[in-house]
């Protein structure tokens, strides 16, 4: 009898289950990645800073290719399953030699969704390692239940909140390096952090958030998203427009309103039914 072979989706579903992200993976070519930042910068210059605002995609064009590429959704779906939404994506960008930095957290802790069906692609535009102030993540953290988050006023976070999860020993951390057009997929359970980018060049990438379509969100009944993939039948969130042209008046005027609602949902609130864990449990683990 013939040996079934594995397939792509098969080792990513086993990865991805094992540690609880995947690194790297290849979604664009390195002169598509140039173009990608270039269209993106040339936005700043019109829009002005476009660091951390939330559903970028209705306003911008480019980052709704991204969302929707191909390869990022074929990844999405053996992860999720075929019916997706997409919840939020932001550009997220390190200056040079700046101090901006990211703590030990994880997503799901206050993010205000009902279940596990998600992840997260970090897509680079430009590189993103060790010296840019790539991100670091904890192999399996995925599976340690919610961890206890404390607020850091710290400006230099790039958190909204500055939420931190303390004593996370940085030995059992993986770096995950990406060349421009690399993406990494997490989990939104999954421990992860980055350092400051002390190199002389900007670290740019796109972050996307992908929920299956079951999933709610607890915190309000206000949430929105676009359905990418497959077929929405719970009707749980309302639709966001995705960009046609860019920096449309009334998209942008929209995506204010959406931006600071996305801050406000990205609060401290816990996720419901999900046990707490102390960090000195996980290590007897």
């Amino acid at each position: 009898m013939k040996q079934s072979q594995s397939t792509p989706a098969d080792d990513w579903r086993k990865r991805f289950a094992r540690d609880g992200f995947l690194s790297p993976i290849r979604i664009l070519d390195e002169t598509e990645a140039l173009a990608h930042r270039r269209r993106m910068e040339r936005a700043e210059r019109s829009f002005g800073d476009l660091h951390y605002q939330g559903k970028v995609y209705t306003i911008l064009r480019s980052p709704m290719e991204l969302a929707r590429h191909p390869r990022v959704l074929e990844v999405v779906n053996a992860l999720i399953g075929p019916n997706v939404l997409l919840w939020n994506g932001t550009y997220i960008v390190k200056e040079p030699r700046s101090s901006a930095h990211v703590s030990w957290h994880q997503d799901l802790a206050y993010w205000g969704l009902d279940g596990e069906d998600q992840v997260s692609v970090w897509i680079a535009l430009s590189a993103a390692n060790e010296s840019s102030g790539g991100m670091r993540m904890v192999p399996g953290s995925h599976r340690f239940g919610r961890m206890s988050h404390s607020l850091t006023p710290d400006d230099s976070n790039v958190l909204y909140q500055g939420q931190t999860v303390a004593d996370v020993d940085d030995g059992q951390a993986v770096f995950c390096e990406l060349m421009p057009g690399e993406a990494s997929f997490h989990h939104g359970w999954t421990l992860h952090a980055s350092l400051p980018n002390e190199s002389s060049e900007r670290r740019i990438g796109f972050n996307a958030q992908y929920v299956a379509t079951h999933m709610r969100q607890t915190q309000h009944d206000r949430d929105t998203a676009i359905l990418v993939s497959g077929v929405d039948t719970y009707g749980h969130f309302g639709e966001d427009m995705p960009a046609t042209v860019d920096f449309d008046p009334a998209a942008v005027a929209r995506q204010r309103e959406l931006d600071r609602q996305v801050r406000e949902t990205m609060g401290t609130r816990p996720l419901r039914g999900r046990p707490e864990i102390s960090h000195r449990e996980i290590s007897r683990r």
